[in-house]
């Protein structure tokens, strides 16, 4: 099977697609991955490199600097993109295209169109906002965007099953839909200097990610912060309190500095499913969520919970008194990471890719 996939190079999304694309490609699958949203980063070209040398015949990467359908300005953020990836399923001998961005799931292809949501803007303005988005040429195009990508699909997915409710309580999904969590594999290693700290990672310019309650939180441990402070004319906050920030870290020495720590902290108010997180509880740390319904979805007893600033200045304190809380909770949130395999992420997607494309040959799914 030859697989096209699109990514973007600016969040989680690249993560996902790198690990989904590895896997699919030690299963003996080709791949074609074309990123948006902006240059590759070095380390991004270097795992995309390495994937190329390990297999030359069946891995082929191209980017595009095409505005994602969420970036302002996003009139061209189809049209841009939609030559290029017709370019490359015809050059490529596509048999699947398996957009991470709505709005390609439009893409005029007699191929299935499988589509994974990831977040949307409706959602994230729910959760981050507390009125609606102001009406404009910019979310109207959004909106039509991604319901034309919607209403060109044969399957959605969704990582868990609160992002694919709230998909489908702002837009009309009349295609089969599924729930496949993402999944990391990530090795643990012991011995690696762990420290009495706790650290969150993850783009700070998004009010998505609150980082900004860190400033009223009372903590007996160092904070540390780690992301991109700015993207387009969105800002972090300046005040963080006492924690030091580490800026953008590459993927390497990100995974090292959780090795090192004690504790994750996840302060979104909105977070489909988190991969921070989840590669922070696989190097040994213990997770605090904040208590959201997705959050409580994905982590369940492998997370500690907090609702403000008090209440993880409360479990911050229990976790530096009580060393045996502290490690109880590391234990819960490594063995609750670890059902969140990469390995069993990739099988689901071999197994609904084979299933769309059956569907599609014998008409028994109308595309």
């Amino acid at each position: 099977m030859r697989v096209l996939i699109t990514t973007d190079v600016v969040g989680g999304v690249w993560q996902f697609t790198h690990e989904l694309a590895t896997g699919l490609l030690r299963e003996g699958l080709s791949v074609a991955l074309v990123s948006f949203g902006g240059i590759p980063a070095a380390g991004q070209r270097r795992q995309c490199a390495c994937l190329l040398s390990d297999f030359p015949n069946s891995f082929l990467y191209e980017s595009s600097t095409a505005p994602l359908e969420w970036m302002q300005p996003n009139e061209s953020a189809y049209s841009d993109g939609a030559q290029l990836l017709l370019r490359i399923a015809r050059e490529f001998g596509a048999d699947l295209l398996h957009s991470n961005q709505f709005c390609f799931g439009a893409l005029p292809i007699d191929v299935p169109r499988v589509i994974t949501a990831h977040s949307d803007v409706l959602s994230w303005a729910e959760a981050c906002r507390e009125q609606p988005l102001e009406n404009s040429p910019w979310l109207s195009q959004y909106v039509r965007l991604v319901g034309d990508g919607l209403n060109g699909a044969d399957l959605v997915v969704a990582p868990t099953r609160w992002m694919l409710d709230a998909l489908m309580r702002n837009f009309s999904v009349s295609a089969r839909c599924e729930v496949i969590a993402n999944g990391r594999t990530i090795p643990l290693q012991e011995g690696a200097g762990r420290q009495l700290r706790a650290v969150t990672a993850g783009r700070l310019w998004d009010e998505a990610k609150d980082i900004c309650m860190l400033a009223q939180v009372s903590s007996p441990v160092p904070l540390y912060v780690a992301g991109p402070m700015k993207h387009e004319s969105s800002r972090a906050p300046v005040e963080m309190g006492a924690a030091t920030l580490l800026g953008p870290l590459p993927e390497d020495e990100l995974l090292q500095c959780f090795r090192e720590s004690a504790i994750y902290i996840c302060t979104s108010r909105y977070e489909p499913f988190g991969l921070a997180p989840l590669e922070a509880a696989l190097c040994g740390c213990a997770v605090l969520a904040r208590d959201i319904p997705s959050l409580r979805e994905v982590w369940r007893d492998g997370a500690r919970y907090f609702c403000d600033p008090q209440s993880l200045s409360a479990l911050l304190d229990e976790f530096a008194a009580d060393p045996d809380s502290l490690c109880a909770a590391q234990r819960r949130s490594y063995r609750r990471a670890r059902s969140f395999s990469a390995e069993k992420m990739v099988k689901s997607y071999q197994a609904q890719y084979a299933r769309v494309l059956t569907e599609m040959e014998t008409g028994t799914y109308a595309a």
